[in-house]
């Protein structure tokens, strides 16, 4: 049986295709438009799932989306009628959850091959945080776990909790929109000058240069409920509708989501180019911390809940590495499992899950242990773009080039690594990555100036073998997806100050030999060399999705001061 698992126009839209159950191909439609965020329809991600495998559309038995507009549908009739004034701002979400039903018709421009009556007895429409939940709980290791979605918002939610076992997830509760640990971070990365859909990653960044001495008037904001859910003071808000939420050529834009008593509390906020000061630090470091006790409150309570030791965790929230490093100290859980896409991406993943197990009761697979699901070229592809370019190149067998690149990397120089399939998710992890020496001091200065002209309080990542994370980690676990934060050892901070951040800790990547054989070769290659098991790992972009294909990554090379490009066996370097 083969299922599409689609996310269409939301933000982060993306395909991915499952035959009997198991993962076959998945993309986001941005690494095809080349634009962030992208949310319409992924007319490229689902060519390219269906490309992979000699699929057409008539050969599926299944499209689910995830999203479901007819979720909570009274309570979202309730609110208008408590709040009529919202109906004046709904033009844009009616006409956007409208689409929704015009999606079998943009379904038949993929490839003709099924009409819209075929196409409609096949769609399946599946809620978005129950996608989130079968997008975390399927893939993983465990038999039975508590499971959590946390993200901005989704079908009128904001917060699910479920217990998963077996093939079936079982729905505890939920919050309702608009109170929403998500926006609540969005409003504070608005106010701290990042406006831009996705940006609150950078005040995760910018936390660890603060104190939280805000924290007890950032809490003001919100209620822990006896319950282990939460509300929050509409008062500090301006209601998500009413600010403005649309989408613009298919990118998402949110007006401000902070009210004149949050800024009666909080001070001016900072515009975009303005220079970050104590205060912009430690407000940071306090939204931060009181995110983490909200996380904190909702998980334990859930863990009381169920008495389970494993849990289960995606949406939007889940790419907080910092919290999600300190989830098993905080809560009682022994291990936690977050997806390689647990954003709104994974919801075309988990839609189809979903539809395969819950609803079809077919019994549960081997876990996902790699996000290498994406698009992948041979060498012959990648001599011929070099060649109608007129680029020189060398091609290396394996062991040779794993030696030509350390060398290159211990000189010290910048490497683009394009190998094998690109990762589903917004990580690089070892597919489309920049590469660079974690003990050169200078190396994130080196890459900023190169390459990536971000904002310097953003930290790089390591990558590390596997079997070493216990020696330069204070917490020892597989973390596949580069989706923790865990504090670095004092004793060798020293040594790698490149992937160093400011309050000793990195967002780690631990890398197996079975699920990335030339990716750990290299950094084993590196090892030998230095005594090291870790590289500096760096998402191979610049200002733009992760590059894609071989053309993508040659132009990235080409306008950048990279000193070495390798696709596959191919070696570029600068003249």
């Amino acid at each position: 049986m083969t299922i599409l698992g689609l996310n269409a126009y939301h933000a982060d839209s993306s395909a991915a295709l499952f035959i009997d159950g198991r993962l076959q191909a998945a993309a986001e439609e941005e690494r095809f438009t080349r634009i962030k965020h992208w949310a319409g329809f992924p007319m490229e991600s689902i060519r390219f799932c269906l490309r992979d495998k000699g699929q057409q559309l008539k050969d599926l038995d299944f499209i689910t989306i995830g999203r479901n507009p007819k979720a909570k549908l009274w309570k979202k009739i309730l609110l208008l009628v408590r709040q009529p004034a919202l109906l004046l701002n709904l033009s844009d979400r009616v006409k956007n959850q409208s689409v929704i039903f015009d999606l079998k018709q943009a379904l038949a421009g993929v490839d003709g091959s099924l009409d819209l009556l075929s196409i409609k007895k096949r769609l399946m429409l599946i809620e978005h945080h129950r996608s989130h939940l079968a997008s975390a709980f399927y893939p993983s290791p465990f038999e039975q776990a508590a499971v959590l979605s946390l993200d901005g918002s989704g079908d009128f939610t904001t917060t699910m909790r479920a217990i998963g076992k077996d093939y079936k997830l079982q729905v505890l509760d939920s919050v309702d929109f608009p109170v929403s640990c998500g926006l609540f971070y969005t409003a504070f990365t608005q106010f701290l000058g990042f406006p831009n859909y996705g940006d609150e990653y950078k005040v995760m960044g910018l936390a660890s240069y603060g104190q939280p001495r805000y924290a007890d008037q950032v809490k003001k904001l919100l209620r822990f409920l006896p319950n282990g859910l939460f509300d929050w003071d509409q008062a500090y808000f301006v209601h998500p509708t009413q600010a403005g939420f649309r989408y613009e050529n298919h990118v998402p834009r949110v007006g401000d989501l902070y009210s004149g008593k949050f800024v009666k509390l909080f001070g001016p906020p900072r515009q975009k180019e303005e220079e970050l000061s104590a205060y912009h630090k430690d407000l940071a470091a306090s939204v931060q911390r009181v995110t983490e006790e909200l996380i904190f409150h909702i998980a334990s309570d859930l863990r009381k809940k169920t008495n389970l030791d494993n849990l289960c965790l995606a949406g939007g929230v889940a790419q907080n590495s910092v919290a999600n490093g300190k989830l098993t100290d905080a809560t009682g859980f022994r291990q936690v499992y977050i997806p390689s896409a647990g954003h709104d991406a994974g919801i075309s993943m988990g839609s189809a899950m979903y539809a395969w197990h819950h609803i079809l009761g077919h019994k549960r697979t081997e876990p996902v242990r790699h996000a290498y699901n994406g698009a992948h070229f041979s060498n012959a592809d990648i001599e011929q773009l070099l060649k109608s370019k007129s680029v020189e190149f060398r091609k290396y067998e394996d062991e040779e080039l794993y030696d030509i690149v350390t060398d290159k990397l211990i000189e010290p120089g910048v490497v683009g690594w394009f190998t094998g399939r690109a990762e589903f998710g917004p990580r690089a992890l070892g597919g489309r990555s920049i590469l660079a020496d974690p003990r050169n001091p200078h190396a994130k200065e080196l890459l900023n100036l190169k390459i990536k002209r971000r904002e310097s309080f953003r930290p790089f990542a390591p990558s590390i073998l596997k079997e070493y994370t216990s020696e330069y980690f204070t917490r020892n676990g597989e973390v596949p997806f580069m989706e923790k934060v865990y504090p670095i050892r004092e004793d060798k901070r020293a040594l790698i100050p490149a992937v160093t951040h400011v309050d000793g800790s990195g967002r780690l990547q631990t890398v197996d030999k079975n699920t990335a054989p030339r990716y750990y070769k290299l950094i084993e290659r590196f090892r030998q060399k230095t005594g090291l098991p870790i590289l500096l790992n760096t998402s191979f972009n610049e200002n733009e999705p992760i590059v894609n294909t071989p053309g993508e990554a040659l132009d990235c090379f080409l306008r950048t001061r990279m000193d070495m490009l390798v696709m596959e066996n191919c070696v570029v370097t600068r003249s």
